[in-house]
This record gives structure tokens, C-alpha cells and sequence, in this order.
């Protein structure tokens, strides 16, 4: 038994140390990670203009938080949305989050709160 206790002690130690390794990668970053994607929309919004096509958008941006889609007058209407601004401690993204980016037959007509409040 004497022998064994050296040996299970290692293996302790070894395993913690796996466990504070994977915990510290996951929690340790999750508040700076929505500041770095919040930061990085913010800067990318700055490149968007009127008339590119979603698929520009999109290779510029990244994957968006939120999307809708639907029908207004009889052309496809798309609403993507991008993290840009903190308002709740929550650890969730929420669309008012958000800068929502709007497309109508696949060409951005519009950013910004203004745009999607007239949709």
C-alpha cells in the first residue's frame, strides 16, 4: 500500500492539473471573447457599403448572431445580426445587442436601427 500512495499522488496531481488546464480556457475567456467579436464587428461594420451582396457581407463579417428572413412585397427580405454593443451581464447575446444589417433580394440596403424599426 505504501508504494501505491506515491503513484496516486502523481496521478492526482496530473489529472487537476488537466482539469484547471481545460476550466481555464473555457470560463477564463468568455467575457473577453464577446469584447473581441463586439470590437471586431464594430471595425468591420466600418467597410460595409450599400449594395453588396449578402454573400460579401458575410465573408467580411462572419457568422451572425440572429437571422430573419421573410417577404415584403414580394421580394425576399434578410436580417442578419451582429454583436456590436454590451447591454446586459448576462452571458447570453441578445438582439438589442445587436446591429441588425438588412438585405433585400441579397443586396444590403441598410444598417443600423433606423432601417429595421421601417421594415
Amino acid at each position: 500500500m505504501n508504494k501505491l500512495l506515491p503513484l496516486i499522488a502523481i496521478a492526482s496531481l496530473t489529472l487537476t492539473g488537466c482539469v484547471v488546464s481545460v476550466g481555464h480556457g473555457d470560463s477564463g475567456n468568455d467575457s473577453e471573447s464577446w469584447q473581441q467579436v463586439q470590437q471586431q464587428n464594430q471595425q468591420k461594420l466600418a467597410s460595409l457599403k450599400l449594395g453588396m451582396s449578402i454573400d460579401q457581407v458575410q465573408a467580411l463579417m462572419g457568422t451572425p448572431s440572429f437571422n430573419e428572413a421573410f417577404e415584403s412585397q414580394g421580394k425576399a427580405v434578410q436580417v442578419l445580426f451582429y454583436r456590436t454593443q454590451h447591454q446586459h451581464s448576462d452571458g447570453k447575446t441578445t438582439k438589442d445587442e445587436c446591429t441588425p444589417l438588412i438585405f433585400t433580394a441579397d443586396t444590403l440596403t441598410g444598417w443600423g436601427d433606423k432601417p429595421y424599426s421601417q421594415l
